[in-house]
């Protein structure tokens, strides 16, 4: 059973590692080209994939996750919720002088 168990979670790394190496973008891999870390992955199972871990796959972002920046919310831009701040002042102060 525990040789079960070992050859299972060895075909777990190996399908865990082609499939960063297809899922990482082109010109994110470090080294060497994609094609030859998939080759290398493939061709020389777990030490191909170790080398991938700690030689190909790109460095994560300084937050530590790897993401895209994409357009930021508009309840998270300082800006926008500065013009909210400012528009609830004035309404209140209309309020206060009975403009409302």
């Amino acid at each position: 059973m525990l040789r079960v168990l070992g050859v299972l979670v060895l075909v777990a790394m190996y399908i865990s590692f082609i499939i960063d190496v297809l899922r990482t973008p082109r010109l994110a891999t470090r080294t060497l080209p994609k094609m030859l870390w998939f080759a290398l992955v493939v061709l020389i199972p777990l030490i191909g994939g170790i080398f991938w871990f700690f030689l190909g796959r790109p460095r994560p972002a300084s937050g530590g996750v790897f993401r895209r920046r994409g357009p930021i919310a508009p309840d998270d831009d300082p800006k926008f919720l500065k013009g909210l701040d400012e528009e609830a002042w004035r309404r209140r102060m209309r309020e206060r002088r009975g403009e409302a």
